[in-house]
């Protein structure tokens, strides 16, 4: 019998680290993989069948009735979706599957609204705490990647959370943003919990990762004596927090800091590099193989699209409300 059945059928908890295994060292991709582990849980079944008539009435076995009730639970979990397990929590901690996008990725960027689901794109960047958790299952379930945007260098009056910031981090207003303010980014003793419960947020909803907003405190008017170093140690604090959940994470703007954290971040996100002829600086992502997103809310997308398409880089232009409105640059050659 081949080690790797042996594996699932005397321990179907293992499966997880058989998949990493199998990714590893064959070198499959994660749709081939669907297909041969909906081909191993055929036989799963059958040999944990065979396991117990051999073994007779294990106790395990007595919940749910049968031989096989004792991994029913495990087995719909695992194969519920050809591959996935129904706890995508559980699936994105597995080392080495945290979502790592190439260039040339396609998105859609929805914050607004009810979210259009039909957009046939590889990832959906969505609201974390606006958006129904029955919304990122069906995104999962349907292939999709699901990002959940929330600020992390800015307080949002209207988020459930709101009254958890001390009133001693709380900064200067956002132009523009009436209902918003700068953080503290230096008081990770008092931002870090509520930071954590965000990321834990992300991850119980079964998001993929997620964009962290108001990263670059430091260039702007915050209302605290910001610095460089004081960003840096910031962002790559969100970034081994959201890794150690297993979360993707993407460097938003931040364009002054991309040399210096694109080995930590998985992917980054602009808003209107070429309207500010700034797009050269998010090269170091390509050159690292990961993917380039972005917008422009203004410009002619017959001129600015060919230049993103040249550099593969992923970008939509859209509406400043971020609704569902969007023209995709690989539809424009």
């Amino acid at each position: 019998m081949s080690p790797v059945l042996r594996q699932l059928i005397v321990r179907p908890d293992c499966s997880r680290a058989v998949d990493s295994e199998i990714r590893a060292n064959f070198g499959i991709r994660r749709r081939a993989r669907r297909v041969l582990w909906t081909v191993l849980g055929g036989l799963w079944m059958i040999g944990v069948g065979l396991n117990a008539a051999s073994v007779g009435f294990d106790p395990r076995i007595r919940q749910g009735g049968g031989r096989v009730g004792a991994y029913r639970s495990q087995i719909t979990s695992i194969f519920s979706d050809g591959f996935e397990s129904g706890d995508t929590s559980a699936w994105s901690a597995v080392e080495g599957e945290i979502w790592r996008p190439p260039p040339g990725t396609s998105w859609q960027w929805q914050l607004q609204g009810t979210i259009d689901t039909t957009i046939d794109v590889e990832m959906y960047d969505i609201d974390l705490f606006d958006t129904p958790e029955q919304t990122i299952a069906d995104l999962g379930a349907d292939g999709r990647v699901v990002i959940c945007y929330f600020s992390a260098g800015s307080w949002e009056d209207w988020r459930p959370d709101a009254g958890d910031y001390p009133a001693v981090v709380l900064g200067n207003t956002l132009a523009g943003w009436p209902d918003e303010k700068w953080v503290d980014i230096r008081r990770l003793d008092l931002l870090g919990p509520i930071l954590e419960a965000r990321l834990d947020l992300a991850r119980s909803k079964g998001c993929t990762g997620i964009e962290p907003d108001n990263v670059d405190a430091y260039q702007n008017s915050s209302g605290f004596p910001l610095v460089a170093a004081d960003q840096l140690v910031f962002n790559r604090w969100l970034a081994a927090e959201a890794h150690q959940r297993g979360l993707s994470i993407g460097l938003k703007n931040d364009l002054d800091q991309v040399a210096d954290l694109v080995a930590e971040f998985d992917w980054a996100l602009n808003e209107q590099c070429f309207e500010y002829a700034e797009c050269a600086l998010l090269q170091p992502f390509i050159d690292a193989g990961k993917a380039v997103f972005g917008v422009e809310y203004s410009g002619d997308e017959t001129v600015f699209c060919p230049t993103f398409n040249a550099l593969g880089y992923s970008w939509l232009k859209k509406e400043e409300d971020l609704g569902v409105w969007r023209i995709d640059c690989h539809d424009i050659r």
